[in-house]
């Protein structure tokens, strides 16, 4: 059976990644380059993205001809909502998340309490997907089979947000590795603008994000050092209205104050081997 094929309403959720990328080109491939009428592509943004990541989206949906539905988390009349933006007319200075923050203020998001993700990637995308009327559909997600915790956490529960939603692993029945990926983007005639490090994109997803690993952002601090000044700005603004481990996004490691004023002095304070945590922002 080809796990790519789809039976039924299904959302594929785009996260902007290489992984995501080859998924959605199996599924058009298996559907003869046309995404069926009872599917969906959705790219939640959270305005945190590398520009490259944003880039790579609008290319697909050109060179592929797709339809790409991109959304955000905001608040209108002190509600959420999933605002329908384009490649265009999409934040690049994190304000959804900013919007998010407020809402759940007055603590940040952290590895316990990851409300940062949940709302403006599964939520987001749940609310635009009733919105239109569904009420059971799969949701597709670029999850590899070279990665068994993922895989085993999903097994195990395929409705982590919502009864409606079954979540569906299309790469895994497929035996598709990080090298498969590899390779089949050296093969194509455009690629995601970021470093593939052993099938891994570091500057992926949100920019500094506290599930990466201390080295890894670091190191990205040092390479580009105006991406911590918006983590600083919100670990700031969190110290005036809270106390405790909620004025931080991790409390296992320096601040991101701390972390800018280190990575202009040092390159080695921490572990270059640590595993980052996995978050449902996928790769």
């Amino acid at each position: 059976m080809n796990s790519y094929k789809i039976t039924g309403p299904t959302c594929i959720s785009f996260s902007g990644g290489r992984t995501s990328a080859y998924m959605l080109y199996k599924v058009l491939e298996a559907h003869n380059m046309s995404l069926p009428n009872e599917a969906k592509i959705i790219f939640c943004n959270t305005g945190k993205e590398e520009n490259a990541t944003l880039n790579f989206i609008n290319q697909c949906s050109k060179e592929w001809n797709v339809e790409i539905t991109w959304l955000e988390f905001a608040v209108l009349n002190n509600e959420k909502i999933s605002k329908v933006v384009n490649y265009e007319t999409a934040s690049r200075n994190g304000e959804p998340f900013e919007a998010v923050i407020d809402w759940f203020k007055p603590a940040l998001p952290n590895g316990r309490a990851r409300y940062c993700s949940s709302q403006m990637k599964t939520r987001t995308m749940h609310r635009h997907l009733k919105s239109l009327g569904w009420e059971d559909w799969d949701s597709f997600i670029g999850i590899r089979a070279d990665e068994p915790r993922r895989v085993a956490k999903f097994r195990a529960n395929p409705h982590p947000e919502n009864k409606h939603e079954t979540v569906c692993m299309p790469l895994v029945p497929a035996n598709v590795s990080s090298k498969d990926v590899g390779y089949f983007w050296a093969n194509k005639t455009f690629d995601l603008g970021l470093p593939n490090m052993n099938g891994k994109t570091m500057h992926g997803n949100c920019d500094l994000c506290m599930l990466k690993p201390k080295s890894q952002i670091l190191s990205l601090i040092q390479e580009k050092p105006e991406r911590a000044l918006w983590w600083i700005k919100q670990e700031e603004q969190a110290a005036t209205r809270c106390h405790g481990d909620g004025k931080f996004f991790a409390i296992d490691r320096p601040s991101y104050a701390q972390m800018y004023k280190y990575s202009a002095e040092q390159t080695d304070m921490f572990e270059s081997d640590e595993e980052g945590i996995s978050c449902f922002c996928g790769d």
